[in-house]
């Protein structure tokens, strides 16, 4: 049996992927290291309430319970919020990172960190794990110096660069695109969408399963995860009101120029998955046919 600690087991990806581990109690002893009270909705797993970002305690805790893998799932991802306020997002993307590798590299232990797509400065697009990081926000400054703290590492580590996340869980702290834009043309409102900005939307539950991957694999190194077509933010809007039966005539097509965001974002993303689907045997699908299952599981 392998013992695993999700950290951030609170939000989209940690709760998704609490769940999927606790299918197969026999295989994996799960805790939880979150804010607060547990918000997963389930007691059939340990739950520890923690700030992370205190060291002494993070490896007291860790120290405490043994894990075999870690699985790294807390981080600010406000891009914005991360421009504004360096220092809260500096402690909890990088330093959080180093007392985790820290630990992993004293303990022999398997850790499994999440980053972005935001490390690129978009000029190309369809990038693949070799392509060099080029941030343009603070956001994609931080999670490039998490990466490069493993990627200098002797640990065993497994980075997994998603995009744009998306999903449901029981208790959700923040919204994402799919629900923000089913909740908006549900209710009638007009919304604007930026047209010139081109990702590959990431499920959650196919995140996570990339995450379950890299645990039985022992999988090392740095994986793309994310659905397989390139899509303009308003293509993605438009397809959330095709699959979920709302009105598009509502959403509106903007430039990014007209946003006036405190942070730059890259204007292509997306990834080569080559190497995931090869590695990692995960069979990334379209956006159409992710937001399909989404959709059978809200109802």
């Amino acid at each position: 049996m392998k013992k695993v600690v999700v950290t951030g087991s609170n939000g989209l990806l940690g709760q998704t992927l609490v769940n999927l581990l606790l299918e197969e109690k026999s295989k994996y002893q799960v805790v939880g290291f979150s804010r607060g009270e547990n918000r997963s909705g389930r007691s059939d797993f340990e739950y520890v309430s923690i700030d992370i970002t205190d060291e002494l305690l993070l490896c007291e805790k860790l120290s405490e319970y043994t894990p075999d893998v870690i699985v790294n799932t807390a981080a600010m991802t406000n891009v914005d919020t991360c421009e504004v306020e360096k220092e809260a997002c500096n402690a909890l993307n990088i330093d959080v990172v180093q007392y985790l590798k820290n630990y992993s590299e004293e303990n022999n232990t398997h850790l499994i960190h999440i980053s972005t797509d935001f490390i690129f400065d978009g000029k190309k697009g369809l990038y693949k794990e070799t392509d060099i990081p080029k941030p343009l926000s603070h956001y994609g400054w931080s999670k490039l110096k998490s990466e490069e703290i493993l990627t200098k590492s002797t640990i065993d580590y497994t980075i997994l660069r998603t995009i744009l996340v998306y999903g449901k869980v029981y208790d959700m702290s923040r919204d994402n695109i799919v629900l923000w834009v089913k909740k908006s043309l549900e209710e009638g409102k007009e919304i604007t969408i930026v047209n010139d900005q081109y990702r590959m939307p990431t499920y959650v539950e196919d995140l996570a399963l990339a995450c379950k991957l890299a645990i039985d694999k022992k999988a090392k190194g740095i994986f793309n995860v994310s659905s397989n077509e390139l899509l303009s933010i308003y293509e993605i809007a438009q397809q959330i009101a095709v699959t979920f039966g709302l009105d598009k005539s509502l959403i509106k097509p903007i430039s990014t120029s007209t946003l006036n965001q405190k942070a730059p974002r890259p204007s292509k993303t997306g990834f080569d998955l080559k190497k995931t689907r090869e590695e990692l045997g995960l069979s990334p699908k379209s956006f159409e046919e992710d937001l399909q299952k989404f959709k059978e599981k809200l109802i």
